[in-house]
């Protein structure tokens, strides 16, 4: 074989999932669908650079009759028909991977993605877990003697993996002497060691696909999903994928996605974050008309984000997918009741939002807002699974809709520009120690809340903005003062060693990316260099 595992330290059980069978898989996907990738990644510097220079993103005209065709996608497995809740959160701890399959919800949306650090330590434990998720075999006991379990009291929630997106490597196996594909070693590890036992035993495989751009990166996925059926040897169609629509090029072609997938397609996800951060990457040349407020102030009623979920559900539905809803990612606390009392009423809001615009169901970051989600949903879909015959006709949703940035109301402040960076320095830190899920100020953060927020503050560079609170124009200058400001804070707030360990380095990451004349297309991996 020409595919070599680097690693000198592997993680822990690692031989019962890097099994020579499992390697030659992956290695068969890499060699298969390399250079496919390698074009789409190439394709999408070259939209973007279009759309600079042209100021304008449309919908595809060579695409339309697939837009105006009368399809819809395969018919979900039973597992799947109903999803009013879907709980979020990394496979690697076993602990939160238990805590997740107990929560009650529905679906887990297992994430190998932006909640979870690429450390080989996270990669395999990560899939050890989700091969106890499979078989029912899954515990844990902590060093104090706490024994963690799957519950048999009630059914657990039906797992959904989420690989990496088609941009990340994978340093710690190689395959003809270059990295790994991220996304395939995910899947492909998942998919080999689980496919078989999950349809056996009336599952399935069923996995989140993150960050996709175009359709065409929908066709390469189903391309991988058709060979690796045949491969592994179960039915064609046994797949089934929803599709986080969390770019903007993406939100053009809904209808071209779920087409792509459509023997495979389960639904499409409207992502908060993400979506916003590629708002400003895509449009970081666009001027005034793109810069949005302060990251807090943008809700998901302002027009351009209505627009937004609106075309979502029409499109799922129309389509004979299902629509889901963003996340909750509010970490009740017992210590601030009141805190978490409004925090909840603002969660609930929201997730009724969802529920009366006809999406059929929701994320949660917390087991504890389980309930809160349920209850909502529950309220609007009673004894029926989802509410795909809610087709919204009504909906007409135009390009210049999808693009109003302007629209959202709200000011650039100091405030803003001081939180961003705070966040983006301690999420990244902690990133850097290892975990992907991230507590910040009561809300679970992952990678897209940093993105979004070093994306804000170069977007506010490149513009120089004036700053509504103080008068102040944004220069590099300025940030970079700020940044000192706020990574001495953290400095008080967790102590030398970790200071030194990973908050210098994160706030170094955070200060060349952000005040860099070039833009840096995801965080994460220059910030993979940094991970041991």
């Amino acid at each position: 074989m020409s595919i070599e595992v680097t690693d000198t330290t592997p993680a822990p059980g690692a031989e019962a999932i890097l099994t020579t069978e499992a390697l030659q898989f992956i290695e068969k996907l890499h060699q298969q669908f390399r250079d496919t990738r390698n074009e789409r990644l190439a394709a999408r510097g070259k939209r973007r650079e279009d759309v600079a220079q042209s100021g304008r993103l449309d919908f595809l005209p060579e695409t339309a009759e697939i837009r105006a065709g009368d399809w819809t996608v395969a018919e979900a497995p039973a597992q799947l028909q109903d999803r009013r809740v879907e709980m979020t959160g990394p496979a690697s701890p076993a602990k939160m991977a238990i805590n997740a399959l107990n929560s009650g919800a529905k679906v887990w949306l297992a994430d190998l993605e932006d909640a979870s650090t690429p450390t080989w330590h996270n990669v395999i434990d990560s899939q050890l877990n989700l091969h106890g998720a499979a078989r029912g075999t899954l515990s844990y006991t902590s060093p104090e003697g706490k024994e963690y379990a799957l519950r048999t009291d009630a059914p657990l929630a039906v797992v959904v993996a989420r690989p990496r997106g088609w941009h990340l490597p994978e340093k710690n196996i190689t395959i003809d002497g270059e990295p790994a594909i991220g996304a395939l070693v995910d899947f492909g590890l998942h998919f080999f060691h689980n496919a078989k036992h999950l349809l056996e035993n009336g599952s399935g495989p069923y996995y989140y696909l993150p960050k996709l751009e175009s359709h065409l990166e929908a066709r390469l996925w189903n391309d991988v999903f058709v060979f690796a059926q045949d491969y592994v040897g179960v039915p064609q169609g046994s797949i089934r994928a929803t599709v986080l629509i969390e770019t903007i090029p993406a939100a053009f072609e809904m209808d071209e996605i779920l087409y792509e997938l459509r023997d495979h397609a389960s639904g499409l996800n409207a992502g908060r974050w993400d979506y916003l951060f590629s708002i400003i990457k895509y449009f970081r040349d666009g001027g005034e008309s793109f810069i949005l407020p302060d990251r807090a102030s943008v809700v998901m009623t302002a027009p351009f984000m209505r627009a937004y979920t609106e075309l979502l559900v029409k499109t799922c539905h129309r389509r004979g997918a299902f629509a889901m809803g963003g996340m909750a990612a509010f970490i009740p606390n017992r210590r601030e009741p009141e805190i978490t009392a409004q925090a909840i009423d603002k969660v609930r809001a929201d997730k009724t939002r969802e529920a009366n615009d006809g999406f059929d169901g929701s994320w949660v970051a917390h087991p504890d807002l389980v309930p809160v989600c349920r209850e909502v949903f529950d309220a609007v879909l009673g004894d029926k699974p989802n509410q795909i015959d809610r087709q919204r006709p009504e909906v007409e949703v135009t390009a210049e809709q999808l693009l109003d940035v302007e629209s959202a109301d709200g000011d650039v402040t100091e405030v803003g520009l001081r939180a961003n960076l705070y966040v983006a320095v301690a999420y990244v830190a902690v990133w850097l120690s290892g975990n992907g899920a991230v507590a910040i100020h009561n809300l679970m953060e992952d990678a897209a809340t940093a993105e979004i927020s070093r994306s804000q503050v170069w977007q506010q560079i490149r513009n120089k903005v004036v700053l509504a609170d103080t008068g102040n124009t944004v220069t590099a200058e300025l940030v970079n003062s700020i940044l000192a400001e706020e990574t001495e804070r953290l400095h008080g707030e967790v102590g030398d060693d970790a200071f030194t360990r990973f908050y210098e380095p994160a706030s170094r990451l955070i200060a060349d990316i952000c005040v860099s004349d070039e833009y840096t297309d995801f965080l994460t991996l220059p910030a993979y260099e940094l991970v041991n």
